[in-house]
């Protein structure tokens, strides 16, 4: 049986290639988008169109939702299968996600919330994963390229290959203490684009929401104080506010206060964490970002997700996650990839984490700078509790 897959360049799609193929379904491939970011909802409607008619698919499947695959695949009648990895996915306040052909899957109990009620039939939720034994084989074979460090540290240091010593084993040699592999999220603040400045009051109201933000773990409440002065200012000040002709009702509030004042706070959070950590630890990050902000933290270029980052997690004695706010509850990737590659988590707390995992059996988590800074110092000098973590975690 075939399975359409349409590609945009998801890091996810290979590892779904490789899970669907391991089904024994054929995959067909639509990746004109991988290289072609110009591409219209035409354009995607022709192309999957053209591959319906050719190998009437069992379904077709995307990482993320396309409203444009989910009108044509409703014309067909053929299903429509997707998963969210990402948030926002602001196309899911389209109203095609009511078609009955959809099956979405969102991995955000908050995202599932928001939208279950208009397709209950075909919204359902379902947290993320990872492919541990593709990580396993990368882990196995590849030997890493020697990388210059590009920031304050006192000296540069390159990716190595760790010694065939199993990752547990007491003796084997790291190379970070702790370690952040990701974006800054500065080059993805929409705050930034402004066309011109907000008014003094606004800007008053959300840099006083952000700070208050920083001090909360474990809840956004930005979408209850998002009021329609805010939005109708970062309507005004920004030409990238997301609008649809037929969106469902709360796209403004959720748009304003995810797509701007979360991102916002992501970014002010993670400049913020590492300067802490920096003040007390070694701290590497891995980033394309600019971290001209940062003080102390050892920058390294940025990596590649599915080859580079899992050394980067398996020679770390601390992998940090620093979930995006716009993520209200569920559990990133990240999580699960540093899990999935051997690594020890450190989180920040998430509604869902009990849910899914055991905190400080499996991961570890806080809920405040001064309790990630006692954690990271215990974890630090207690390298069988450590190990035992990433080991659970790991199974």
């Amino acid at each position: 049986m075939n399975v359409l897959l349409y590609r945009y360049g998801s890091i996810c799609e290979p590892d779904m290639i490789a899970a669907f193929q391991k089904l024994n379904l054929q995959v067909i491939e639509v990746d004109e988008e991988i290289t072609n970011k110009t591409l219209t909802a035409k354009d995607q409607v022709a192309l999957v169109a053209k591959h319906l008619d050719k190998y009437h698919p069992l379904f077709v499947f995307s990482i993320n939702f396309f409203p444009a695959i989910a009108e044509v695949c409703h014309i067909y009648q053929v299903k429509y299968v997707c998963w969210s990895v990402d948030s926002p996915v602001l196309e899911l306040f389209s109203n095609a996600i009511r078609y009955d052909t959809n099956r979405i899957f969102l991995f955000d109990q908050a995202q599932y919330n928001t939208f279950a009620s208009y397709n209950p039939e075909g919204i359902f939720y379902l947290p993320l994963a990872s492919a541990v034994e593709r990580f396993d084989s990368v882990l196995g074979e590849l030997t890493l390229p020697t990388e210059t460090q590009t920031s304050v540290a006192s000296e540069t240091e390159a990716y190595k290959k760790p010694s065939a010593k199993h990752l547990h084993d007491n003796s084997t040699e790291y190379l970070y203490d702790i370690s952040f592999v990701g974006s800054l999220y500065n080059e993805k603040n929409k705050m930034h684009t402004l066309t011109k400045p907000l008014p003094e009051k606004i800007k008053g109201y959300v840099d006083g929401v952000c700070a208050a933000a920083l001090k909360v773990y474990g809840y956004n409440f930005l979408e209850s104080v998002v009021n329609d002065d805010v939005i109708n200012a970062l309507k005004e000040c920004s030409p990238k506010f997301y609008q649809i002709d037929t969106a469902i009702p709360g796209l403004d509030t959720y748009v304003a206060a995810n797509d701007f004042l979360g991102i916002q706070v992501t970014e002010l959070e993670r400049i913020q964490t590492l300067n802490v950590l920096a003040n007390f630890f070694s701290v590497d990050l891995f980033t394309r970002s600019d971290s001209r902000m940062l003080q102390n933290v050892h920058v390294h270029e940025g990596i590649r997700s599915l080859d580079e980052m899992p050394w980067v997690f398996r020679q770390s004695k601390i992998n940090l996650n620093l979930t995006s706010k716009s993520i209200q509850t569920g559990l990133p990737l990240r999580i699960f990839d540093i899990m999935g590659c051997g690594g020890f988590v450190m989180t920040n707390y998430q509604a869902e984490l009990p849910e899914v995992f055991e905190i400080g059996v499996e991961l570890e988590a806080y809920g405040s700078m001064e309790e990630l800074v006692d954690k990271c110092q215990s974890y630090l000098t207690h390298e069988e509790a450590r190990s035992n973590i990433a080991q659970n975690g790991s199974e």
